[in-house]
């Protein structure tokens, strides 16, 4: 509810006041979309299997949340890098800034990003349901998460899908870097910014974001590229919750809590 709440106040403040049709809160837009999105596959089904006292989902809806997770949370991480992207010449090139981000660049970054989630998605979900499952139909977690279904697949089946985690993690490893060395320079810069309020300003926008990112990406990539010793239930369940619950909900805080003009619209 907090998520939905948040998030739902963030996109009717964005689309209704035509201050905040800028780049930077078009993207928090487009962001909030996002975490509407992952927050409402996974919950609400868990939510509804905790109150009907049952653990079932069907073969095809176990495929639509894989879709959907690798989807959306593809798209968020692509967004994340295109934010940074946009911090970075808002703050080093402020004076290029209209040109380099204008209207039709904005929604191409935006449209790549979502784009980007789909074929991602795309991939992975055609290559996990096309293996042999022989191990059983209890995926142990709280949605259709990959790693737990590679479990349920035949001997050597699994190789191929593990192996495209491990490309998606280069890919997503190097969106990091690219964030990390967008903010290196980014700090770099307002370092120089001789005003305290100016300094200030700036970094109350950059630091929520890369808060996020960390959040976001050291949980994931925990979460799927453990190793099996160190594997249990409890462990599986509490990095579930912290990459698909928790962003979603402290994202809209995060962006707002020290944000002035989003907290007056």
């Amino acid at each position: 509810l907090a998520a939905l709440l948040g998030n739902g106040l963030i996109i009717t403040a964005i689309a209704c006041d035509h201050r905040l049709h800028t780049p930077m809160y078009f993207f928090l837009l487009n962001l909030s979309l996002l975490d509407l999105g992952t927050i409402s596959i996974t919950v609400p089904k868990s939510m509804a299997n905790s109150l009907w006292n049952t653990r079932a989902i069907s073969y095809s809806g176990c495929a639509a949340q894989v879709f959907l997770a690798f989807f959306l949370f593809g798209g968020e991480f692509f967004l994340l890098t295109v934010m940074a992207y946009d911090r970075f010449v808002a703050i080093c090139k402020p004076l290029h800034y209209g040109t380099i981000m204008g209207s039709r660049a904005c929604v191409k970054m935006a449209a790549a990003a979502w784009a980007g989630g789909f074929f991602h998605a795309l991939l992975h979900t055609a290559n996990t349901f096309s293996m042999p499952l022989c191990q059983g139909n209890v995926v142990d977690q709280f949605f259709c998460e990959v790693p737990e279904i590679l479990k349920l697949s035949c001997s050597d089946s699994y190789i191929r899908e593990a192996g495209l985690i491990v490309v998606s993690f280069c890919l997503t490893f190097g969106c990091f870097v690219f964030i990390v060395l967008s903010y290196v320079h980014i700090f770099t810069a307002v370092l120089r910014i001789p005003s305290e309020q100016g300094r200030q300003k700036a970094f109350s926008t950059c630091l929520p974001h890369l808060a996020v990112v960390s959040l976001f990406v050291s949980t994931v990539i925990f979460a799927y590229l453990k190793p099996p010793s160190i594997s249990s239930p409890a462990l599986d369940l509490v990095l579930a919750v912290l990459y698909t619950v928790v962003p979603p909900t402290v994202n809209p805080l995060i962006y707002s809590m020290r944000n002035k003009e989003l907290k007056d619209a």
